[in-house]
């Protein structure tokens, strides 16, 4: 279904896309620039760690953007940035460089080649995370030392159109000569105090004034010195390059709202003359225990965590989604483990009891779903909508697989896969790849029990368990799992 709609060259638009315009505090019915492609712009991670869990909920829940998208006829053009050099630890331009610091715990030395090495690194984890929760790739991976050239060409033009200054530390853009800054998210310049989101700075005009270039001992040759492009400058460049002037949608969490995507805007405007972005959609944050994911705090949680517990990208992927995404939501490995039982049980309906054989999906239940997925990307909504179908009784299982199958193009839940790795996703083994000794004591312990031969069966039941399977009874047949060494 994706490759078509990617390829058509005249999309058919199945219904309207409603998401919620954070620059326009309201729901919108979603109009591309053009018919052609959706020209999409995703925030990136900086590449000096591993993703935590909160990291990751942005780029799942972009992917539900683009799946909506896409399943509506609307062909998306996708660019996912990565920062491997130049993010402070401060949105005010101030603090220790983040990739730096990953040099230093590392025990690597401070240089740019050894910078490529470590963002390498975890570049490389971050595509693993994003392939273990069945994120679409973008059609861009723009890394921003790629982008150097692009960067200091967009800072000259902003410098030649007098929107910059220079500093004894950088170049940075000068706010007041661009009346509308801060209008997303309504930021309140005049109430604006230095230490709130941006540190003192006694050479900056305006507390909220952003380096555009950066000074230092390490980086690139440049007319205002050694160094590097500010932060905020680096996203502008590179949805420029892979996207044009204007894009469609730029998605990110809600901490890049009050001085990020202000930044981009405004450098971005100020160069061009023209709207950067038509629709700004935002993701609330993802706290555990009620606290902010922080490293500095020691509570940050990775999929690696994850999946050391026993949990999957689906398990967690499936829970994200239970919640809207402009929601807050609180991670507990009780909530986790909870998601991971709904899951199983959708799991075993397609795998084991429908066998993966499917009929004509339920209109009225595919209509309901499409409908709540397309208001602002609800997908608690749609699964709602999804178990509904499920328990309806009037539906037969051919049916019900189907409708799955299908809801399950937008989700990507893990309902899709082949049958023999979904089957085994569920931790059952195929007859075929048991030794012949585990399958004979199956097939005596059988005939004992069709016999009724109780004693006998359970004395071969603890065979089994000692070989390390786990024997269940069901309407299908016997189910062989491994063991629960626990």
């Amino acid at each position: 279904m994706f490759t078509e709609l990617f390829t058509r060259k005249t999309p058919v638009h199945v219904r309207d896309v409603y998401l919620y315009n954070t620059e326009s505090k309201k729901k919108e019915v979603f109009t591309p620039l053009n018919d052609k492609e959706v020209k999409m712009y995703s925030c990136g991670p900086t590449v000096y760690d591993y993703a935590h869990i909160g990291n990751l909920r942005s780029y799942v829940f972009a992917d539900i953007v683009k799946r909506v998208l896409i399943r509506n006829g609307y062909p998306v053009n996708h660019t996912i940035n990565l920062t491997d050099f130049g993010h402070l630890t401060s949105d005010g331009d101030e603090g220790e460089d983040k990739m730096m610091k990953g040099l230093k715990r590392d025990g690597l030395p401070v240089t740019l080649d050894s910078m490529r090495q470590l963002s390498t690194r975890y570049i490389k984890a971050f595509e693993n995370d994003i392939d273990e929760l069945r994120i679409i790739h973008p059609a861009s991976w723009a890394r921003a030392s790629d982008y150097i050239k692009k960067q200091i060409s967009l800072i000259k033009t902003l410098e030649e159109k007098g929107f910059t200054y220079e500093t004894s530390d950088g170049l940075y853009f000068d706010i007041s000569q661009f009346p509308k800054y801060g209008r997303l998210g309504k930021i309140n310049l005049k109430k604006l105090k230095s230490g709130a989101r941006v540190e003192v700075n006694s050479e900056k005009k305006h507390p909220a004034d952003f380096a555009v270039w950066k000074k230092g001992k390490l980086g690139w040759d440049s007319r205002w010195g050694k160094g590097f492009p500010g932060w905020h400058i680096e996203c502008s460049a590179m949805a420029m390059d892979t996207l044009g002037k204007q894009i469609d949608i730029h998605t990110g969490g809600i901490d890049h709202i009050p001085v990020h995507h202000n930044a981009e805007i405004a450098q971005s405007e100020a160069v061009t003359g023209k709207t950067f972005a038509k629709y700004w959609i935002h993701n609330a944050f993802l706290s555990i225990d009620k606290t902010k994911i922080s490293k500095s705090l020691g509570n940050t949680i990775t999929m690696r965590n994850l999946m050391d517990r026993g949990f999957t990208g689906d398990d967690y992927r499936y829970w994200l989604l239970t919640a809207h995404y402009r929601s807050p939501i609180d991670f507990s490995w009780e909530a986790l483990t909870s998601a991971k039982q709904a899951l199983f049980r959708l799991k075993r309906y397609v795998y084991e009891d429908f066998k993966q054989k499917t009929a004509t999906p339920s209109i009225e239940y595919l209509e309901k779903f499409d409908d709540r997925i397309a208001d602002d990307f609800d997908t608690p909504g749609a699964i709602a909508v999804l178990w509904e179908m499920i328990k309806d009784s009037k539906l037969d299982d051919k049916t019900k697989c189907g409708t799955l199958m299908s809801m399950d193009e937008v989700l990507d839940i893990g309902l899709s896969d082949n049958l023999q790795e979904g089957t085994r996703s569920l931790g059952v083994i195929a007859v075929d790849d048991l030794s012949e000794e585990i399958q004979a004591l199956i097939d005596e312990r059988e005939v004992a029990r069709i016999a009724r031969n109780w004693d006998v069966a359970d004395i071969l039941r603890e065979k089994i368990k000692l070989k390390g399977y786990e024997l269940e009874d069901t309407a299908h047949g016997p189910k062989v799992t491994k063991a629960n060494t626990e």
